[in-house]
């Protein structure tokens, strides 16, 4: 795999981190929101490690 897609997948991971962060430090997270959140993340994760 080239890097440049491993560096896409890095940063597209660490932009729903940022995203998770936000909803999780909101007054009211959304529990759904968050899930969603977590498991874009570890599929990105298993995608980057696979490779």
């Amino acid at each position: 795999m080239d890097s440049s897609h491993v560096n896409a997948l890095t940063a597209k991971h660490e932009g729903l981190d940022r995203r998770l962060r936000e909803e999780m430090n909101r007054p009211a997270p959304d529990a759904a929101k968050i899930q969603a959140l977590k498991k874009q993340k570890l599929r990105i994760k298993e995608e980057i490690a696979f490779h």
